[in-house]
């Protein structure tokens, strides 16, 4: 029998015993928490000590929506562009682009991530000039949308009839009818499905991405569609739990297609490959699809028309109610749950009508379905996520007026409903379970110290943008208690893990994470210059800084 004995300011998460000055650790759980000399004594002269000092502990914290493999990709395998900053600067994207291709000759197709759109338009020329021998592919930091070079275009089989097909809105053409190299939605799930990776890429992709997470204090993520940037990810995680390397708990969501024909069949298929691969390190808790887009792309599925687009109300992937209906229902009889991306307001109010009238068929009402993202919610809509058991996944990292991105949105939805963004207080008003992601590496960073901030105070940090007001929409701002839930208990409710993990107590899993910093009393502008000191799975020191 191993024990450990941990010593710190203990914040459990724990309404019973909310703090503790210690905690002990055999074969993995809590054994005990409460008093250090207590736990001293429990532990006798043998126990492994890890004494945090001052320092304060919480329960390691939980990602409720990223993408590993995406993260572990951009973290390795693709350039950087984000690099350049949050401006769209194509100069310095030009230098980035030219460095990779320079260090990387051996690659066939080569990949460009973290581009920032904005008013300036830019087409297939502008890659054919870095690079005109191979594909050459500028995806968005937000991965909706590419740029593709006239040979990407041409490997990827996007031509003029491709564009009439899918339609003008996915794939931009020129006065001619021919693609311009703009390209957003389905067609880009398409060709990140057809890169050229194999399973042993993806196992280093995956690797890569767990040391970001662990170094970010996470000790289980939420991957929200595991097959949707290589078909085989799931392989991947099999075999590196096979090989041990998996510290990070994956809780996994596998991929439907839009409007899919037969939820009995898929819903089957996702069962059958759940029996295959689930781990103690990766478990398939349920199914994810997209509603819409982003709005950023003017994609966004919206209650309403865009002010600069009249008559057009974005993109509507999975819109087919009875499709909808029928897939969580099929769902519900396998224990999964349907986890959504919904952007846009009209996309949120499709999704809760299905969701109801599910729940009248199944008589479920906690199945724990999923939307993700959040954007512009209605009033009725937000009471109805809660009447239906349904679990809201907002960012709190993008809630902020961010100049040059606010003004965008202003132009394109119109300043009253700009100002209404990303509400998250009145979820948990209504008494929805809120979680929060950072849907990283759409988001660039994944950050625990800068999520409580936003959460409370709806601006970015004051160091990060010293003198700018991004304060926005400060009617939704909730208490650093709430944002903790968000991070930790809620989101162990999400999975159907509650009783596992989500707080410090007896008989869960030992997963910690310790900062220099009380989350829940320290000056606002401390918490936004918290440092991790480490993270802690199974009661073993996975990360220490």
């Amino acid at each position: 029998m191993k024990q450990t004995l941990i010593l710190g300011n203990i914040i459990t998460m724990d309404n019973k015993r909310p703090s503790a000055g210690a905690a002990l650790v055999r074969d993995g759980v809590f054994s005990y928490i409460g008093d250090a000399e207590e736990a001293k004594k429990l532990a006798g002269d043998n126990a492994q000590v890890l004494d945090y000092g001052d320092n304060f502990i919480y329960p390691g914290f939980l990602e409720s929506h990223c993408h590993g493999h995406l993260a572990g990709d951009r973290a390795v395998g693709q350039a950087n562009l984000s690099q350049a900053g949050l401006t769209t600067d194509y100069v310095k994207y030009r230098e980035i682009i030219k460095e990779f291709i320079e260090k990387n000759p051996e690659k066939k197709i080569y990949m460009a991530a973290g581009w920032a759109e904005n008013e300036e338009y830019v087409t297939k020329a502008y890659l054919d000039e870095i690079c005109s021998e191979k594909p050459l592919i500028m995806n968005t930091g937000g991965g909706h949308s590419m740029l593709l070079n006239t040979k990407a275009l041409e490997w990827a089989g996007i031509d003029a009839q491709y564009a009439k097909k899918v339609g003008y809105d996915m794939v931009h053409v020129d006065k001619n009818g021919e693609p311009d190299g703009y390209i957003c939605e389905l067609p880009v799930v398409e060709i990140l499905n057809n890169l050229p990776t194999t399973v042993e890429d993806a196992k280093a992709y995956l690797l890569a991405w767990q040391d970001i997470a662990l170094k970010s204090g996470f000790t289980a993520v939420a991957d929200a569609g595991a097959e949707l940037f290589y078909p085989d990810s799931p392989v991947a995680y099999r075999e590196l739990e096979e090989e041990g390397k998996l510290k990070l708990r994956t809780y996994a969501y596998l991929m439907v297609p839009d409007n899919v024909d037969d939820a009995k069949a898929e819903i089957a298929r996702i069962a059958a490959k759940r029996a295959r691969m689930n781990s103690e390190h990766f478990h398939v808790v349920g199914v994810k699809t997209f509603l819409d887009g982003v709005t950023e792309a003017h994609t966004g599925w919206q209650n309403q028309d865009y002010a600069d687009q009249p008559g057009y109300h974005g993109v509507e992937r999975f819109n087919d109610h009875d499709k909808m209906v029928a897939l969580i229902v099929e769902a519900d009889k396998e224990g999964l749950s349907v986890h959504v991306h919904s952007e846009g307001g009209g996309a949120t109010h499709f999704m809760l009508g299905c969701i109801k009238d599910a729940e009248k068929i199944t008589g479920d009402v906690d199945q724990r379905n999923v939307l993700a993202h959040l954007h512009f919610v209605t009033d009725d809509d937000i009471r109805l996520m809660a009447e239906t058991g349904s679990i809201p996944a907002v960012a709190p990292l993008w809630v902020a007026k961010i100049p040059g991105g606010y003004e965008q949105e202003v132009r394109y939805v119109g300043k009253e409903l700009a100002d209404q963004a990303y509400p998250i207080k009145s979820f948990y008003d209504a008494g929805a379970n809120v979680v929060f992601h950072s849907d990283y590496p759409i988001s660039p960073v994944m950050d625990v110290k800068a999520s409580i901030y936003m959460a409370e105070t709806r601006a970015v940090p004051k160091a990060m943008m010293p003198g700018v007001d991004t304060r926005r929409n400060t009617g939704e701002a909730i208490s650093r208690e709430q944002a903790l839930r968000a991070m930790t208990i809620n989101v162990a409710r999400q999975w159907r893990q509650e009783h596992r993990m989500g707080s410090i107590e007896f008989g869960k899993l030992a997963n910690m994470t310790v900062f220099d910093c009380d989350f829940l009393h320290d000056d606002i502008e401390k918490v936004a210059q918290a440092n991790i000191i480490a993270t802690i799975i199974d009661g073993e020191e996975v990360y220490k800084a």
